[in-house]
């Protein structure tokens, strides 16, 4: 699910409230709805933390913007996970 064709480039961060330190990245119009029920059910509760405006943001702390967009349009999520 890509939201290039809408022109979207707006994604929402949620903290896993279970998972110390993981994230995952939606597309707005997505929602944790859109997660494979498996992960979605391993990170919940997920509290909403921020908006990011792709076409805007230069750099993330943590992830690469490419990267992101690109597992956003390809899987619909980005996990994530914290540092090794």
């Amino acid at each position: 699910m890509s939201n290039s064709a809408t022109g979207s480039q707006r994604c929402v961060v949620y903290k896993s409230l279970r998972k110390a330190d993981t994230y995952v990245y939606l597309w707005v119009a997505s929602g944790p709805a859109a997660l494979p029920e498996a992960l979605r059910h391993a990170l919940e509760p997920l509290a909403r933390v921020m908006e990011i405006d792709l076409s805007v943001t230069r750099k993330l702390a943590r992830v690469d913007i490419d990267t992101l967009a690109a597992a956003l349009d390809s899987h619909g999520y980005y996990l994530q996970l914290p540092p090794a």
